[in-house]
């Protein structure tokens, strides 16, 4: 049976733990809270408090697995959390696991674009926040060691959306004309590109280290507001001129997924609306649901 290291096992990574043992594979998830750790204690595999950013506590719990995929979150933290999280943690993982085959979840954060272009793999990646270059050194060291990297979009699902909680707590504003795209990809879609992404490891070319993982259709601003002021009767947030200040900075961009649906990847949730029409909306708190 082969063998699979999560490390991270918070909101993509637990979904993704689930996935890979459903399919077969013989699990083991790590996190860095012992308490997280306590709470999935019922999973159908171990689950160990393991902090990634410390090599020693890495090499100390190493085995052997097959494939090991880094979706450790750095919990909001800034420029220091992801230091530790993403860069000490790839570079901890890739030296005391030295396994067959490597994920790095990263971000399309690291495309900075700012006129609502396009952009694909091949695009440039060029960020300005320094958690952004982060982010881009760690995908680096992973490509350099034969790993690959999946940038994800925004994510939302079940119990979670930034834009929904904005817009049911009024701290919703809709920047400027509005226009600005958003990219987003559901968490069971991300659990389903990384399960793909290996069993599909045979189809990528050498070049192929980079795959984006987001949802079929881009979405502006006043788009995606406009939608749940309709679903849900509610009115529309308010104009503001200038642009609010936001972790993942001032781009604006339309991320493409073809490469990814070229390996035979396909979203269960293809655009944001279905997202949350079918998975987000029935079961959010804030809604009495």
């Amino acid at each position: 049976m082969p063998r699979v290291l999560i490390a991270g096992c918070g909101y993509v990574g637990t979904a993704t733990a689930d996935l890979f043992q459903a399919a077969g594979w013989e699990v083991e998830g790590w996190t860095r809270s012992p308490a997280s750790a306590v709470q999935l204690a019922a999973k159908p595999y171990a689950v160990h408090a393991i902090d990634i950013a410390n090599r020693s506590a890495v090499q100390e719990a190493a085995s052997p697995f097959d494939v090991v995929i880094h979706c450790a979150s750095s919990g909001g933290g800034g420029t220091e959390g992801y230091q530790r999280v993403y860069l000490e943690g790839a570079n901890n993982l890739l030296a005391g696991l030295q396994p067959r085959r490597f994920i790095y979840t990263s971000s399309t954060s690291v495309y900075a674009q700012t006129k609502g272009e396009w952009v694909d793999e091949e695009s440039a990646t060029e960020p300005v926040h320094d958690t952004g270059k982060i982010l881009r050194k760690a995908e680096e060291v992973v490509r350099q060691n034969g790993g690959l990297v999946a940038r994800l979009a925004g994510i939302y699902g079940p119990g979670r959306s930034a834009l929904l909680r904005k817009f049911l707590s009024g701290e919703a504003r809709i920047n400027n004309d509005g226009q600005r795209y958003l990219n987003h990809v559901h968490r069971d879609d991300v659990a389903a590109a990384l399960l793909h992404l290996v069993a599909s490891s045979s189809e990528r070319s050498s070049a192929s280290s980079v795959v984006n993982v987001t949802d079929d259709q881009p979405i502006t601003q006043r788009e995606a507001y406009a939608w749940l002021a309709r679903k849900l009767d509610r009115p529309l947030p308010a104009v503001v001129a200038g642009s609010s200040e936001r972790k993942r900075g001032s781009s604006n961009k339309r991320v493409s997924n073809q490469r990814l649906r070229a390996l035979g990847w396909e979203p269960k949730f293809p655009t944001l609306s279905i997202g949350m029409e079918r998975s987000v909306l029935p079961a959010y708190p804030a809604l009495g649901a």
